[in-house]
């Protein structure tokens, strides 16, 4: 069943919109307030929602500022609430990288229809992105596997999530702090130093497989790591 969180203040809205979601076999997480999103975010109090709907008006928080920060983290379908209707708020709404944005009033239907536009769109883009190639790599989310130079490479875990953030945005230099956020989201490990050491065995991992060339994951002294291609 596809996850749907719900971020509105008013209960009439929100009753109805759960009502109506959950007819069309969606199960739907409804919070009241922006910050009760971000903690079950980056708490991991709830499995991460296939979409959310935002309530621009809330009164803890923007719902501007809010998608800003959820999708500065995380790769998430925004469609906005909104009782204003001005272009210029439209504009905004998409320019921060929202998927949709309906103004009340709406109904149930319409903006049912929508949510099955956007998860439509979501899923056909996560079937492109499952499987492509950088340079000598090939990266398979769907499988979890990532090739060098055709050869399947042998990854624990954090090594293949790593690897898999660099392949994902090549040429960007990490600082070791943004790749511990991004990785070790369950702070099971809170050394930056360790992702020194990660990155050292998958060099070993790499040339062990190609000899010939040198690891494309290069150090930038007092910045962090980037993959080069």
């Amino acid at each position: 069943m596809i996850n749907i969180w719900l971020v509105e203040d008013e209960a009439t809205i929100a009753d109805t919109l759960v009502y109506r979601l959950e007819e069309d076999n969606y199960r739907v997480c409804w919070f009241e307030r922006g910050e009760l999103l971000l903690e079950a975010l980056l708490n991991h109090t709830q499995k991460r929602p296939a979409l959310i709907i935002l309530d621009v008006g809330l009164p803890d928080i923007l719902g501007f500022d809010l998608a800003r920060i959820v999708l500065d983290k995380y790769d998430i379908p925004i469609i906005f609430l909104t009782a204003r209707i001005e272009e210029i708020d439209r504009i905004v709404g998409l320019e921060i990288g929202a998927d949709d944005y309906v103004a009340k009033p709406f109904s149930p239907r319409e903006l049912s229809a929508r949510v099955k536009a956007v998860l439509r769109r979501s899923l056909k883009q996560q079937v492109v992105i499952n499987k492509f190639s950088v340079g000598p790599f090939i990266l398979d989310e769907q499988s979890a596997f990532i090739r060098y130079y055709n050869d399947m490479l042998s990854l624990t875990r954090y090594e293949y999530l790593l690897l898999k953030t660099f392949i994902r945005s090549p040429n960007r230099v990490f600082s070791r702090a943004q790749l511990m956020e991004l990785v070790w989201q369950d702070n099971l490990e809170s050394m930056e130093r360790t992702i020194d050491t990660h990155i050292k065995t998958i060099r070993q991992k790499l040339v062990m497989i190609e000899p010939s060339q040198k690891p494309p994951i290069l150090t930038h002294r007092g910045l962090g790591y980037s993959l080069t291609i």
